[in-house]
């Protein structure tokens, strides 16, 4: 179950010896690839309507909102924490104090 399964060996027949090259004189002709033109886009470009950016406006005002507002209660959550912990260590230090007298 565990013991790893390998695909069978490949059974392609051997390659055959290559075909001999006979040298023949060659001309030498550079070519050129023709140079790579834009292509025009079927796809119309974005046109905002006036209500289409109003929407866009208010939506980013709204995620901009609830963003900040999720922020600011976390930093609320950590200063609370904070507070009650030093109010915990301050009554704690208090009673230890006490209890030495």
């Amino acid at each position: 179950m565990f013991k790893p399964k390998y695909p069978p060996t490949d059974t392609a027949p051997a390659p055959a010896a290559p075909p001999s090259t006979v040298h023949s004189p060659v001309s030498l002709r550079r070519v050129v690839a023709p140079a790579p033109t834009e292509v025009a886009s079927n796809r119309p470009a974005v046109q905002l309507t006036p209500g289409s950016t109003l929407t866009l406006v208010v939506g980013g005002a709204a995620v901009v909102l609830v963003v900040g507002a999720v922020l600011v209660s976390m930093l609320l959550a950590v200063a609370i924490t904070a507070a009650s912990v030093a109010v915990c260590a301050v009554t704690v230090r208090s009673i230890l104090k006490s209890d030495r007298r």
